[in-house]
C-alpha cells in the first residue's frame, strides 16, 4: 500500500472479538482494526457468524460483515466478496487460523498473510482421529499452496514453520505480540492470595491441556499442603465438562477454585494475586496470557513448545520445563514457590519485560509494513 493511495483494509478471518470463542489473535486483531480505523482508513472485517450475532455492525469503528459459520465462512466470504466486494481496491489481510480463505484465487489486492501460529500437532487434539490425521497432513500442502505470499507473524517460532514449508525467509515479516493490560505502575501494588496459588487462565479447549494443570496441581500440593488452584475461562462444551467433571473428582477438589468466565476486573485480580500461571498448551503463536500475567508480577512455569518458550525467559522470567510432562512442571512450581529469594527476583524480571510489550508499539510495526508494502 503506497501512502498517496486511498487507505482501506479488507480482513479476512474466522472470529472476530465479540465470538464467544474469542480470544488472543482476536484482541490482537481487533485492536490493530480499531486503530487503522482511527488513522483514517476504511476498515472492513470479513468473518463467520455466531449464535445471537448480527450479519453486520460497527465495533470499534470499523465494519464488520459475518457471513456463514465456523465451517461454511470461508465458502461464504468468497461468495459475498465476489457479489459486494470485487470491486475493492485497497489491502486485503487474510488472517490464517487453521485453515486460509485463499484469497489469492478470487482477488488480485496486494495481501499479506497474518498467521499467529500453525495447527500442526494441534489437529491430533481439536478433532476426532481420522479428521485430526487428515488436518495433519494436509495443512503443508494447503499452505504450500500460499508460500509466494508476503506474511506478518508475531513469533520467530511460526516463522520457521513457514519457512519449513517454502514461504521466503525475506517475505515474513514479525511485529511484537501484544497485550491490552497496562504492567503494574508498581510491583509492590500486586497484593498475593495468603495461600500459594497457581493459575490457569484462558478459554478451555483440548489443545490448552487444562487436565494436565490440575494434574500438575495435585502433584505440587503434595509438597506444599497449603497450594490452591483457580481456573478461570470459558471453553468448549465438552472440554468443559471434562475440566469440571476432574475437579470434582479430585482428592483436593475444595482448594481448586473454577470460576468460569469472569469480567476483566476480576482477570486483573487473579492475575495479581496468585503466585504463578500454569500454561501446558500443545502449541502457541506466542502465549498471551504469560505476557499479561508478569506485567501483573506473576512468573511463569510453561511447556517447552513453540510459543511459550518464546513468552518466557527461561530462569529468568519463568521456568521452560522439560518433556512437557505434570510431573516436570509440578518440580518446576515446588523448586520456585520454596525459594523465596529467586520467586521475588523472577516475579521482578518478569514484571520488567512486560514492559516491551504494548499494542503500540504492536501497531506501530504492522503499520509501517503494510504502509511500505514490504
Amino acid at each position: 500500500m503506497k501512502k498517496n493511495e486511498k487507505k482501506k483494509i479488507l480482513w479476512f478471518s474466522w472470529k472476530d472479538i465479540k465470538n464467544p470463542a474469542a480470544g488472543g489473535a482476536e484482541k490482537i486483531a481487533d485492536v490493530l482494526l480499531s486503530k487503522m480505523a482511527e488513522e483514517g482508513f476504511e476498515v472492513v472485517l470479513l468473518t463467520s457468524r455466531f449464535k445471537g450475532s448480527g450479519s453486520r455492525e460497527r465495533i470499534n469503528g470499523y465494519t464488520v460483515i459475518r457471513q456463514g459459520n465456523r465451517f461454511f465462512v470461508y465458502w461464504k466470504a468468497w461468495r459475498y466478496f465476489r457479489k459486494h466486494l470485487r470491486d475493492w481496491q485497497g489491502l486485503i489481510v487474510e488472517e490464517v487460523n487453521t485453515f486460509p480463505f485463499f484469497t489469492q484465487f478470487y482477488s488480485n489486492c496486494p495481501r499479506f498473510l497474518f498467521f499467529h501460529q500453525l495447527c500442526r500437532e494441534v489437529w491430533f487434539y481439536e478433532l476426532p482421529p481420522p479428521l485430526g490425521w487428515l488436518g495433519y497432513r494436509l495443512e503443508p500442502w494447503y499452505l504450500w499452496a500460499l508460500n509466494k505470499n508476503k506474511v506478518i507473524t508475531v513469533s520467530d517460532s511460526t516463522k520457521k514453520d513457514l519457512v519449513k514449508l517454502g514461504f521466503s525467509e525475506n517475505k515474513i515479516k514479525t511485529i511484537p505480540e501484544s497485550v491490552d493490560l497496562k504492567p503494574l505502575k508498581n510491583l509492590e501494588d500486586a497484593e498475593k492470595y495468603e495461600n500459594p496459588t497457581l493459575l490457569s487462565l484462558g478459554y478451555m479447549r483440548p489443545m490448552k491441556r487444562v487436565l494436565d494443570k490440575i494434574e500438575i496441581f495435585e502433584r505440587a500440593k503434595r509438597e506444599i499442603p497449603g497450594l490452591k488452584l483457580v481456573i478461570a475461562g470459558g471453553g468448549k462444551a465438552d472440554y468443559k465438562r471434562r475440566v469440571i467433571k476432574r475437579v470434582n473428582d479430585s482428592k483436593w477438589r475444595e482448594d481448586i477454585h473454577y470460576l468460569g468466565s469472569i469480567d476483566k476486573k476480576k482477570k486483573v485480580e487473579i492475575l495479581q494475586k496468585s503466585h504463578i500461571i500454569l500454561e501446558t498448551s500443545v502449541k502457541e503463536g506466542w502465549g498471551l496470557t504469560v505476557t499479561e500475567a508478569a506485567g501483573q508480577g506473576t512468573p511463569a512455569v510453561v511447556y517447552d513448545v513453540d510459543g511459550l518458550r518464546e513468552s518466557v525467559v527461561d530462569g529468568k522470567t519463568g521456568l521452560v520445563v522439560e518433556n512437557n510432562s505434570p510431573g516436570k512442571a509440578a518440580e518446576a512450581a515446588i523448586e520456585l514457590l520454596n525459594n523465596k529469594k529467586r520467586y521475588e527476583k523472577m516475579r521482578k524480571n518478569a514484571w520488567q519485560e512486560s514492559h516491551k510489550f504494548n499494542f503500540e508499539k504492536s501497531y506501530n510495526n504492522f503499520k509501517n509494513i503494510i504502509e511500505n508494502n514490504e
